[in-house]
């Protein structure tokens, strides 16, 4: 699994150009992932623990709220945490959770809508802007020199295919840190979003779409609602369509199909992001909830977070831990992202099941990252 972030690459290219002897060892592989082997095995879950939601509860009334192009998602309990052997630790205990109904965007926020808020408020993004070295050097161990200042100008990271196949240990093969990507640029200075209108917008940080919720009165969902809503109602299941292969009977969502990083069969039609709305919706009207972007949630990462409900038999309305920490980048704050990409791949990262769960910094922006918003 990726999990790189904005800082994060700033910090291999400050060590690799400094050739301090304090530089981190990044890798791609998960820390935190269970020694089991994959497989599609489900399992067993007490039947005490059945889903109690009402499919007929009807949404509150309006309240001058502006709910258009969103759906309600009706309250109700359901199991969270992982569901087969490809789940990794950070996602148990599986545990009990109840929620209040709320309304979600059924498609991911688009660059027309993203487009629409840059023009009301002339909004800059956190990739538009250049790096602040008073806040990466707190993320650096002590006493890491300044680097060049051209390192520290306005980027984004954007994917670049291999050759031919790598170790999958080394991600900075296929990301590189590039001068004038942003959301207008997803790929590069020499890409555009003309024609992509409908399009997810990438390219955002956590304070970029924060920043678009509250213009458009909305917020981000808690991690919990947003694994709620994916799940739309089914038991227990691995995808947001059930527990069917994700290339069986068609594809289901956005992926990489192939050898990645270095050849993408587009079986699905889409080298990379979709338009919305390409794929089916899941029970609940939600479309690409699972693949094409990943989507911040409002939450706190921490890898220990889901041990804190072992003794809880029932969590209500969750809003995530208090602090963040990830155990490979302990200097780092994080929030957590959801859903998977269209560079997840079964053989790397498998994101797209409803219980994998991502993690960057606030200022992250990446070419595979987007959100969509609730509200009440």
């Amino acid at each position: 699994m990726n999990k790189m972030i904005r800082i994060g690459f700033l910090v291999i290219m400050v060590f690799t150009v400094l050739n301090t002897a304090a530089q981190t060892k990044y890798k791609c592989t998960d820390t935190t992932k269970s020694n089991k082997s994959k497989s599609c095995c489900i399992k067993s879950v007490p039947s005490r623990f059945q889903h109690t939601l009402s499919l007929n509860q009807q949404p509150p009334k309006n309240n001058n709220n502006n709910h258009e192009g969103m759906v309600w998602i009706p309250s109700g309990v359901f199991l969270m945490g992982g569901d087969n052997d490809q789940a990794r630790a950070d996602e148990f205990p599986k545990h009990q959770v109840k929620l209040n109904g709320f309304f979600m965007d059924e498609t991911e926020v688009t660059n027309s809508q993203f487009e629409k808020f840059v023009a009301a408020t002339h909004y800059i993004t956190t990739a538009e802007k250049n790096v602040d070295w008073n806040e990466l050097k707190k993320q650096l161990p002590p006493n890491t020199p300044k680097p060049d200042s051209e390192l520290l100008k306005a980027a984004s990271l954007t994917f670049v295919p291999t050759p031919e196949p790598v170790n999958l240990n080394d991600y900075s093969q296929w990301w590189q840190w590039k001068h004038g990507a942003d959301w207008k640029h997803p790929n590069g200075p020499e890409s555009n979003i003309i024609g992509k209108e409908n399009y997810p917008v990438v390219q955002v940080s956590w304070d970029d779409a924060t920043a678009y919720c509250k213009w458009a009165g909305k917020r981000l969902p808690t991690e919990a609602e947003w694994e709620y809503a994916v799940r739309g109602g089914l038991q227990n299941t691995i995808y947001s369509w059930g527990n069917s292969a994700i290339d069986s009977g068609g594809y289901q969502c956005n992926f990489w199909q192939g050898s990645f990083p270095d050849r993408n069969d587009t079986l699905d039609h889409f080298y990379g992001s979709a338009p919305v709305k390409s794929f089916s919706p899941n029970i609940y009207g939600l479309y690409d909830m699972s693949g094409n972007v990943w989507e911040w949630c409002n939450d706190l990462y921490n890898n220990t977070y889901y041990k804190e409900f072992e003794k809880t038999k029932l969590a209500i309305n969750p809003p995530g831990p208090k602090k963040s920490y990830d155990p490979d980048e302990p200097l780092v704050s994080k929030r957590v992202m959801r859903g998977g990409s269209f560079l997840c791949n079964e053989s790397y990262c498998s994101g797209y099941r409803n219980s994998s769960r991502m993690k960057s910094s606030n200022d992250t922006g990446m070419e595979h990252v987007g959100f969509r918003c609730v509200s009440k």
